[in-house]
């Protein structure tokens, strides 16, 4: 039995050197230090166009929530849903008798006072009374016209109307419903003509021009509209060093909606050639962009510098020279001056 135990115990000590020793043949996980295998491309002029993508977003013309100004209950709702209104028509009308007999009211004592004012006024042009029992009638009469404009007033804010033509929205509220400022009716949008809200790093704020076409992309990839820049901040965001664009389009087909996320093509200008890599490439450092250049067969951790880039490619400004190699993958395992193994040139 002894035996047999010891025969066991060795048996499983040569099948872990032997599946150890089966692991350590892939260069490319050793981890002894030995040299990595990698794929390499070649540095060489590329012509690109130099575009700037952003993110973006659809903004309708001109947007307002619908809100009473006063608190009352609800007689008149001419909300009709997803319809056009125009400019002035009116929305919401709120209970108001009680204003509107008050300014009966006040119309009334307005007639009075006018004919005692110009009674008073006919004996003042024969010295028939005094010139202050003349002024307190006519100061009367500028009273209650007061009270009557602001009576008015209050009438009116018993109306919503639409201040500009559009599209009304979903209502929340049903006639007879008691709102307050607070209430929101519904939502009345201008979306003939749609805004385009995109920030851009501050690298690029440059390029930006009043009348400036950019290239607005929607999520359906055959759906692309021209816009023009309207206007930008003056300031740039000091916690994101970005700028904010406002460009403005047309928009007939209504396949754009406000709210909608887009994409944004911005041209910086004519198309260029120069040194493009992959963006998987290049390794952020604190304060600088290195790339791992192969070099007498070791890894040479170099400073670069970027420029224009993409989802794919960055453009190399500095630091590297057409036809160097530079690391494509394997860049985790490689370390300063560590050997390497180039299994494959890729264009």
């Amino acid at each position: 039995m002894i035996f047999k135990n010891w025969f066991l115990y060795i048996g499983l000590l040569i099948a872990f050197a032997a599946c150890n020793s089966k692991t350590n043949k892939d260069p490319s996980k050793n981890k002894s230090g030995g040299p990595v295998t990698i794929d390499v491309s070649l540095a060489r002029l590329q012509e690109f166009s130099n575009a700037v993508e952003a993110n973006g977003t659809v903004l309708a013309n001109e947007f307002v929530e619908l809100k009473p100004e006063i608190s009352g209950r609800i007689v008149v709702l001419n909300i009709q849903e997803g319809r056009q209104v125009a400019e002035g028509t009116l929305l919401v009308k709120l209970f108001d008798d009680d204003l509107q007999a008050q300014l009966k009211k006040y119309k009334a004592q307005l007639e009075i006072a006018v004919q005692n004012e110009q009674r008073l006024k006919s004996l003042l042009s024969v010295n028939g009374l005094n010139q202050q029992e003349y002024d307190q009638a006519l100061t009367q009469v500028h009273n209650i016209q007061a009270d009557i404009d602001y009576t008015i007033a209050q009438i009116r804010k018993t109306e919503i109307r639409a201040p500009f033509s559009g599209t009304i929205g979903l209502r929340s509220v049903s006639k007879g419903a008691y709102v307050s400022p607070q209430s929101i009716i519904a939502s009345l949008q201008q979306t003939g003509i749609l805004k385009i809200d995109f920030v851009i790093p501050e690298l690029y704020a440059s390029m930006i021009e009043m009348g400036k076409e950019v290239k607005v992309i929607a999520d359906n990839p055959n759906t692309a509209f021209k816009a023009k820049i309207v206007a930008k901040e003056p300031q740039i965001n000091t916690a994101t060093r970005n700028i904010r664009v406002r460009a403005v389009l047309q928009d007939n087909s209504g396949s754009l909606h406000p709210g909608a996320f887009v994409k944004i093509m911005l041209d910086a200008g004519n198309n260029q050639k120069a040194i493009l890599v992959p963006t998987n490439c290049i390794i952020p450092d604190t304060r600088n962009m290195k790339i791992v250049l192969i070099k007498g067969g070791k890894a040479r951790f170099t400073v670069v510098e970027t420029g224009y880039r993409n989802e794919e490619k960055v453009e190399i400004l500095s630091g590297m020279e057409q036809g160097d190699t530079f690391a494509i993958n394997g860049i985790l395992f490689l370390k300063p001056d560590a050997d390497v193994i180039i299994r494959n040139v890729k264009s």
